[in-house]
């Protein structure tokens, strides 16, 4: 059976794993928004940065893209997938429902934030989300770089996300 993977932020454009077919893609129920304290990746716990996360709620959809894995490579796949994902125990892994742009519906592993998670933030204004970005580090490099690049990404894709693209002008503003 095909493995799908729903990518909305760092997945889009650094998988990580060999993509057999990328679609456009839509996951209803869901928002992609910066409410995760990143305390490994683009942070650290003395100076949290902000990754993006799935955030549940009812009328929203995020429009991002569908990553099929070939059938053998499946299980390894989803092993690097837990490893890089569920560092710290922020997302929760879940097999959901996505609307490829081609008309099919399929279902793919997603990670999505856990609210009840001490990394959880949502509900961070906008301003405050692009000061924290703007001067976090973490393993991974800069929380600029994140951003950027995920914007960068979704907009050669032709994904709109305003609060996305608000913040990278905001940030580069603030790095001046």
């Amino acid at each position: 059976m095909q493995m799908w993977v729903f990518g909305y932020g760092s997945l889009v454009w650094n998988p990580g794993f060999e993509v057999q077919d990328r679609v456009i893609a839509t996951l209803p129920g869901y928002h992609r928004s910066f409410c995760m304290r990143s305390i490994h990746h683009r942070g650290t716990p003395e100076e949290p940065g902000l990754v993006l996360a799935l955030d549940a709620q009812a009328e929203a959809q995020c429009h991002g893209v569908a990553l099929s894995v070939a059938e053998d490579r499946s299980e390894a796949v989803l092993a690097y997938l837990r490893e890089r994902e569920l560092v710290s125990s922020a997302y929760l892994e879940k097999m959901l429902e996505i609307d490829l742009a081609d008309g099919r519906r399929v279902e793919a592993v997603t990670y999505v934030i856990d609210p009840d998670h001490v990394q959880y933030c949502g509900g961070l204004d906008l301003e405050e989300q692009a000061r924290i970005i703007a001067r976090a580090v973490g393993g991974r490099g800069p929380n600029t770089e994140y951003l950027f690049n995920t914007a960068a990404h979704l907009g050669e894709l032709g994904i709109i996300d305003a609060e996305l693209d608000w913040l990278a002008r905001r940030v580069r503003a603030l790095s001046v």
